[in-house]
C-alpha cells in the first residue's frame, strides 16, 4: 500500500521574534545541513583522506503572496530593513527541526505575465548552532 506524502508545518519569526505558521503560503522549499569536507591525504596514499569539518545551514523558500495578518508578507516584508536571525521550525511526519537565528538574505517578489505574484526568501545559519532533529 503506498504511502501519502507527509505534510510540512513552516514556522518564522516576523521581525518582532514572534513564530508565524506560513505554511499555507509555501508552494515549495529546500533545505539543507551540509558538512564541510578537508582533503588531508598524504603523498603516500593511492586514495583520499578526508575529515569532516563544521556543519551549515541553508534555506530557499518559495510561495505565493499573501498579506493577510501574520502570513508570509507580514513576515518577509521587514528582510531589508532588520538584520536579526530568525527562528525556522519545520515539522513534518513528527520530526522537528528547529533552526535558530537564520540569516534571511532576500524577499524577492516576482509577477509573472499571467498575473501571479509569488516570492522567494534564501536564508543561511547566523549564530554557529548545527540544526538538529528531534
Amino acid at each position: 500500500m503506498a504511502k501519502e506524502a507527509p505534510t510540512i508545518s513552516v514556522t518564522v519569526d516576523d521581525s518582532g521574534g514572534s513564530g508565524q505558521n506560513i505554511s499555507n503560503s509555501i508552494t515549495n522549499l529546500d533545505w539543507a545541513i551540509p558538512r564541510g569536507v578537508q582533503d588531508v591525504t598524504g603523498v603516500d596514499k593511492s586514495a583520499m583522506e578526508r575529515i569532516l569539518l563544521l556543519a551549515d545551514f541553508s534555506i530557499t523558500m518559495n510561495g505565493v503572496f499573501d498579506d493577510g495578518a501574520n502570513l508570509a508578507h507580514a513576515v518577509f516584508k521587514t528582510v531589508s530593513s532588520t538584520s536579526e536571525g530568525r527562528t525556522i521550525v519545520i515539522v513534518t511526519s513528527g520530526q522537528t527541526l528547529t533552526i535558530g537565528d537564520v540569516l534571511l538574505t532576500d524577499y524577492a517578489l516576482s509577477r509573472s505575465t499571467d498575473g501571479s505574484l509569488t516570492w522567494t526568501v534564501p536564508g543561511v545559519t547566523e549564530d554557529g548552532t548545527v540544526p538538529s532533529w528531534s
